[in-house]
Formats: C-alpha cells, structure tokens, sequence
C-alpha cells in the first residue's frame, strides 16, 4: 500500500505555492461545484475543490498535479474551513497526491485477484524502466505506486495511469502502453486483450452476445 504523507512544509515550499489561486477557468468550476449544495452546505464541495486544485496544478507543472500544503490551505479558506479537515479528505483518498509526481501516475493494483494473475509481474516491468516506488523518475515522466482494489478484478492484472485504467495486462502489454504514453501517444484504455470488448468471457459468449461489439442495452427486450 502507498506510503501516504504531506510533502513537508518548508521556506522553499511557501515560496512556490504561497501565492497560489484558482485560475479564472478553474475558479469558474469550483463556483459551480459550491452552487450545487444549499446554502449552509458549501463545504460539501471540497473533494471537487481539491481536485479542480490537483488538477490546475497538473496543467501548470505538466505532471498528474499534486497538493502542496499552501494549496490545502487555499481550499480550506475557499470554503471557509478548518485547515485540519481539508487535511483529512486529501490523506484519506487515494484520488489526491500528497506530493510531486511525475507526467504519468502509474498506480498499479497490487490486491489478491491482480497479486494472482500476475501484478507483481507487471510491477517488475515498472521497476524495469526506472520507477521506484513513490518517486518521480529521473526523466519526470513516470511516478509508480501500488494500491488497493480499483475494482477491475474481472479484468487482472491492471493499472490506473493517470485517469485512465488499462487492463488484462502482461508486461508486454504494459510496455506497449508505457512506450505509446512515452511518445505522446493516446494508448487504447481499458482491456488489452485482443478481441476483448470489457469484461466478458474470452472467446464465444454464450449469453449476451450483442455485447460483443459494443454496449448493448437490453433492457427493452427484457
């Protein structure tokens, strides 16, 4: 499981995130997260806030993004909070990075479906090409951290880079991905097993067959 801590406080920190705002774009979505709860509840808006932070940060650091203590601070003044509570969302889910990373977040899913169809296989080929567990790589492209279940059991081993899940992986398949993402690429998301459509069986469905192709919604024949 990731090693979960806040990039510690420091001159050179405040320096570089102190002055830090939402900018007219971001500051637009975060106005619109905070209208959609009723007056009184507007606090109900900090994980959009945090992320849309996350986020703008990404943009300007050209990396996943990240949260800097001055920037949780920012989040909690936005919202007129405690600093302490903002502090609790950010560390409890796994969505917000705690400190830099690099252009591409490679999570990989280490829990026991993944662990059996070969994550530790798949991990292997991250440290292959430089990554290290919970630091960015030399090149500023790659930042590698095992997590728990992200819910792709039918589809294991698989990895969240970014926003994006890549599936039924070996590390052949890995590396595929890893190159295209390397050159600028928009790598195929989701199964990367040939002729896999989600998750279904491999091979000839004998149920169901109209989703072989696409997403079928059958609920007017049923």
């Amino acid at each position: 499981m990731a090693d979960r801590h806040l990039e510690p406080d420091s001159p050179e920190l405040r320096a570089r995130w102190g002055g830090w705002a939402f900018n007219p774009a971001w500051e637009a979505k975060a106005k619109a997260a905070i209208a959609r709860y009723p007056a009184g509840r507007q606090r109900s808006a900090v994980m959009a806030l945090l992320d849309y932070a996350q986020r703008q940060i990404g943009e300007e650091t050209q990396t996943q993004g990240w949260l800097p203590i001055p920037v949780i601070e920012y989040v909690a003044q936005y919202l007129d909070m405690p600093v302490i509570r903002v502090v609790e969302v950010a560390t409890f889910y796994m969505m917000y990075n705690l400190v830099p990373v690099g252009r591409y977040h490679v999570q990989v899913c280490g829990t026991t479906p993944c662990m059996l169809r070969g994550s530790d296989d798949i991990m292997a080929a991250c440290k292959a090409r430089g990554m290290h567990l919970g630091h960015v790589s030399d090149d500023g492209l790659w930042t590698l951290t095992e997590v728990e279940c992200m819910g792709n059991c039918a589809s294991a081993p698989m990895v969240q880079i970014n926003d994006d899940n890549y599936e039924d992986l070996t590390p052949e398949r890995l590396n595929a991905v890893l190159d295209a993402l390397a050159r600028g690429e928009t790598p195929k998301t989701g199964t990367q097993e040939p002729g896999r459509h989600t998750v279904e069986p491999v091979g000839a469905l004998s149920t169901l067959t109209a989703m072989v192709g696409e997403n079928h919604d059958y609920r007017g024949e049923w």
